[in-house]
């Protein structure tokens, strides 16, 4: 790799040498800027737009922009941006990640571009990883852009739409990833336009990028609603489920060592049943009459019935309490692993956490279904510039380019670092690991350094407080059931003598100040004299990244610091992927006695070893999940370009003239075929199918007859009787028809992509069957999607014309219309032709129905030529 840097040059060094020259030109106007009155500086921004405006590039004012940035922050909260800084600002507004270590300000570096982006008028978005950060970090920058004449905002999940709106509103906004990607599926489910309440996606800076793209990457978002009430499935299968028992393979060979029901795989979190667990299950089953004699366990309404004793299953063995989630109140509360936060109101999909319940011995919520859905991926990259920054990407850097486009860049640090990190100690059971871990704590807390304590768990982190009690130790706790006073805890982290158990929560964007707060140089002195704050680490992170930030909250901006991690051989990590070899060794070494640790690089570099290949692993699942979710995004994209055009026209009166004639003609086409005989011919369901389902009263066989089996022009007199029915319709309430229109189009859309989006769901969990046919899955479920997706087309029209032809409304329900229940007024058509093979066959007749349909066919057309560029 050396020989190719130096044949081609490094990456970084291209990328540095590049924004050193922009750094020299800030550095440069410094003393200019200095010189400015607070008014003069004020009215800067008034300059940069007004050139902007005249055409000026952006990249121009950059070294203007980021000197009245860095001079505003020292007038207004007393803080310089350092040159590496100003580096890092310059690498995010290039739309790259800029790798800084932890502790060199990465919340000031993105006041530069962030200001410099705000000023075309576009939104600018700082994303963080929870909320304590977006309200801390937008207050605690907001005097910078305040005082350069910009309004700074922040979202919390608290805020009501109106609140929300506002916010978003604003030159500069703090969001969490989680509530963003919400407000974005939210948005496209409104039914008027004033209820939207972000602005187009522009730039945006991820803070701790790698955990917000790559972490959290494998969850995705949905928005739920209320689906079908299996509390009483969920308890006949309670039963069924201890009667199972589990397959136990030799860990060398595979081998089968015990015949069972099932075999967990603890790497990805899942259960299958063996060949003996399917005749089991199937027998259960029909003893408790949940299927017939004559059904087979795989029969399509029965795998429902499967899904539900799975989650059953992994709910019992693969889901630990106050580890995965917590009982508060009587509710299932998750713990998010990456940061160790509660996150009430989330629930888990596929029917486990109804199993949690059940498990706990709570009441059973309602299954929900998705009523939207979308990952982070694919909503990350509409951003037309995004950017990240965080200690730990390189590690990374291939899935960012792969996945994002991003390219990664280190910055270098301000001062050296200075943090001594010991080799990991490794015992054999986890009692031994805890026990070293208070000795470790009382080694260091007797001499006066301030210590943290990071753990994995809850539960890790009270049983560590438990034994530090019992040896009178004082300390606090922050885990996720003491989240409230998150910034209490870690403001007093560095204060001499102290210590903090905290859970991967203190792990990110948190800033512990030796000596503790209000700061004191005197104190700071006093713990750097010490050695600075020491980190202990209870076990290691599935991921490395996390252990890194871990070692980062010590040994920041060049002050001394120490870190060491504790490891057993019954950790979880250990237990899914270290080398049994290596317990084989490490348990017949001659002489080893209780409580004693062994400590080598080899054994670190094994670790690390197994954390690669986990994380090879999470990054296989997240391709997996976004291969799926692209085909699914192609999808809402078409469908959310055309609901906001909707939302946002006056009038779509033209595209429902579109429709109608659309729909008629394919009436028409199922019913009298023209290559079929005129005995064949069904009249007179058709003048039934026109009459009850689209209240139009016409005589199919008189029209025939008057243009001589003319079909073309048969159609298109069927169409212009439609239009002239419908025109004297809503005449007298014009206005309100306009409304409804939109509204009950709207609903249909929304009713019919629910639909539409669980149908997907429900195949993509099954599609892997296809696999024992010779088949690709992927593949597969890319062409069945495409059809169903061509029949949801197809649905829309008819759906729509079916209710717009029956509505009535008068002037007193004018206030009624937004109302509309979609539930009411959307029925299931699953045998719906498709909307592109009708489009092909009758082309030429619609065109011929009426030359004042351009604007609406050519919205339609373009929401069905998207649709078929995707299918080529």
């Amino acid at each position: 790799m050396s020989f190719l840097n130096f044949i081609f040059g490094n990456k970084d060094k291209k990328a540095l040498k590049n924004a050193n020259n922009l750094l020299v030109a800030v550095n440069n106007l410094e003393a200019l800027f200095e010189s400015l009155s607070d008014e003069e500086l004020k009215n800067k921004t008034k300059e940069f737009k007004s050139r902007l405006n005249e055409g000026e590039e952006l990249i121009n004012l950059l070294p203007e922009a980021y000197a009245a940035v860095r001079e505003s922050s020292r007038r207004t909260i007393k803080l310089r941006h350092y040159d590496c800084q100003v580096l890092g600002g310059v690498i995010l507004n290039e739309g790259k990640i800029a790798e800084m270590a932890t502790g060199e300000g990465k919340t000031l570096v993105a006041t530069l571009p962030c200001y410099l982006r705000a000023l075309t008028e576009k939104s600018s978005l700082v994303i963080t990883a929870n909320e304590y950060l977006a309200e801390r970090d937008a207050k605690w920058m907001q005097p910078i852009y305040e005082f350069l004449g910009m309004k700074v905002g922040f979202v919390l999940s608290s805020l009501d739409p109106l609140s929300r709106k506002e916010a978003y509103s604003k030159d500069v906004v703090y969001v969490t990833n989680n509530e963003i990607g919400f407000d974005y599926l939210r948005d496209n489910m409104v039914l008027r336009k004033e209820d939207r309440t972000m602005r187009d996606p522009y730039f945006a800076v991820v803070d701790e990028v790698d955990s917000i793209l790559i972490d959290e990457a494998r969850t995705p978002l949905i928005i739920s609603g209320v689906a079908e009430d299996n509390s009483n499935l969920y308890r006949k299968l309670k039963s069924i489920a201890p009667k199972l028992s589990e397959e136990l393979l030799d860990p060398d060979s595979g081998d089968v060592e015990k015949p069972g029901d099932y075999v967990i795989d603890l790497a990805s979190r899942s259960i299958e049943l063996t060949n003996l667990g399917h005749e089991k299950v199937e027998n259960a089953f029909r003893e408790q009459d949940l299927i017939s004699e004559k059904d087979t366990l795989y029969a399509t309404e029965n795998l429902k019935l499967l899904d539900m004793l799975l989650s059953i299953l992994r709910a019992n063995l693969l889901f630990q309490k106050d580890t995965d989630y917590l009982v508060n109140e009587r509710k299932i509360v998750l713990v998010d692993t990456n940061t160790g936060r509660a996150m009430p109101g989330r629930r888990l999909s596929g029917g486990v956490h109804q199993a949690l319940e059940m498990k706990e011995g709570l009441d059973i919520q309602v299954e929900s279904q998705t009523l939207a859905s979308t990952t982070f991926q694919n909503f990350f990259r509409m951003f037309e510039v995004l950017s990240g920054m965080t200690g730990t990407a390189k590690t990374e850097a291939e899935e960012f380019e792969e996945i994002y486009a991003l390219d990664t860049v280190s910055v270098p640090t301000n001062l050296p670092m200075a943090r001594k990190d010991g080799e990991d100690k490794i015992y054999l059971s986890i009692d031994e690991k805890y026990d070293a871990v208070v000795q470790n704590i009382q080694d260091f807390h007797s001499k006066g350094n301030p210590i943290l304590v990071g753990t994995i768990s809850v539960e890790a982190s009270e049983l560590i407080s438990k034994k530090l009690k019992e040896k009178s130790i004082e300390h606090r706790v922050l885990n996720a059931r003491q989240n409230e006073q998150e910034a209490e805890i870690i403001a007093q982290a560095g204060r001499k003598g102290s210590v903090t158990i905290a859970t991967n929560m203190a792990g990110r964007g948190t800033d512990i100040v030796l000596g503790g707060l209000p700061e004191s140089q005197e104190n700071k002195e006093k713990v750097i004299s010490l050695g600075g704050l020491h980190v202990i680490g209870t076990e290691r992170h599935e991921s490395r990244r996390i252990d890194n930030q871990l070692r980062g909250r010590c040994a920041r901006q060049g002050d001394p610091g120490s870190t060491q991690f504790f490891v057993s051989l019954e950790d979880p990590l250990m237990q899914i992927f270290a080398p049994d070899r290596m317990k084989n060794l490490m348990k017949s070494i001659g002489g080893m006695q209780p409580g004693e640790a062994i400590e080598h690089r080899m054994l670190t570099n094994a670790l690390e070893r197994a954390q690669r290949r986990v994380e090879g692993r999470n990054f296989d699942v997240r391709k997996r999940i976004l291969e799926f979710d692209d085909v699914l995004n192609e999808q809402r994209q078409v469908i959310y370009e055309q609901r906001k055009e909707i939302l946002f026209d006056e009038s779509i009166t033209d595209l429902v003239r579109t429709m109608r004639a659309d729909v008629l003609s394919k009436q028409f086409n199922k019913y009298i075929p023209e290559n079929e005989i005129e005995a064949n011919w069904e009249i007179e369901e058709l003048n039934k199918v026109l009459s009850n389902e689209f209240d139009l009263e016409v005589n199919i066989k008189n029209i025939l007859e008057k243009f001589d089996l003319d079909l073309p022009k048969s159609i298109d007199d069927i169409i212009e009787n439609a239009a002239r029915s419908y025109s004297l319709k809503i005449q007298s309430n014009e206005e309100i028809y306009k409304e409804a229109e939109k509204q009950i189009v709207l609903q249909v859309i929304d009713q019919s992509w629910k639909n539409h989006i669980n149908a997907l769901e429900h195949l993509r969990q099954n599609i892997g069957f296809r696999s024992y046919a010779g088949k690709d899955p992927r593949l597969e479920y890319k062409r069945e999607s495409f059809e169903m997706f061509q029949d949801f087309l197809e649905r829309i029209k008819e759906d729509s014309i079916r209710y717009l032809s029956k509505v009535r409304v008068t002037a007193d329900e004018s206030s009624k219309v937004s109302s509309l229940s979609s539930k009411n007024i959307v029925t299931n058509h699953p045998d719906a032709p498709s909307a592109f093979e009708m489009e092909e066959k009758k082309e030429s007749p619609r065109n011929k129905a009426s030359n004042q349909n351009v604007e609406g066919n050519r919205k339609l057309r373009r929401m069905q030529a998207k649709a078929n560029r995707k299918k080529r």
